[in-house]
């Protein structure tokens, strides 16, 4: 697996790959008017313009094998870790480490000394193995629907 930066050309890779994750890992955890709320399919479009945006003014890592997107994530350039997902079928096989890894030494080398991020309740028990503290717990609301969360942060050694 090769963890490299972040091409225009991924971007619709990347936009599949959520909503394949949202509505398949994240189902034991959300109602799927949750999921629904979370990654409506009809705006797949408009996240190809403010991904975009965002993902190339963040720190973006993608995860690759054998040619293929397995996974990606990014941070702020203050060390908040905005998007963290992971193929649904490339789960438990160490994407998601390698790709915190990469930005935890990337917070390093930008002089950091924390991250923040706001996790799922399906991401939260990685994070928690990934040395995150939990802040608060807290509910987000999407097109009129309460989603949890949890915001957490990890100091930077």
């Amino acid at each position: 697996m090769e963890i490299r930066a972040y091409r225009e050309s991924d971007i619709s890779q990347l936009i599949s790959l959520f909503y394949e994750t949202v509505h398949s890992v994240n189902k034991q955890d959300y109602s799927q008017e949750q999921l629904d709320a979370w990654a409506p399919k009809e705006e797949k479009s408009l996240k190809l313009n403010t991904w975009s945006t965002s993902l190339r003014q963040n720190i973006t890592y993608v995860a690759e094998l054998k040619g293929y997107i397995v996974g990606f994530s990014d941070m702020t350039l203050e060390g908040h870790l905005d998007r963290l997902y992971v193929h649904k079928d490339f789960q438990g096989q160490g994407v998601a480490s390698a790709l915190v890894n990469k930005l935890e030494l990337k917070a390093r080398e930008l002089g950091l000394h924390e991250m923040d991020t706001e996790a799922s309740i399906t991401a939260k028990p990685f994070f928690e193995r990934q040395g995150y503290q939990l802040l608060m717990k807290q509910s987000v609301e999407r097109k009129g629907v309460l989603l949890i969360n949890y915001r957490m942060s990890k100091k930077l050694i």
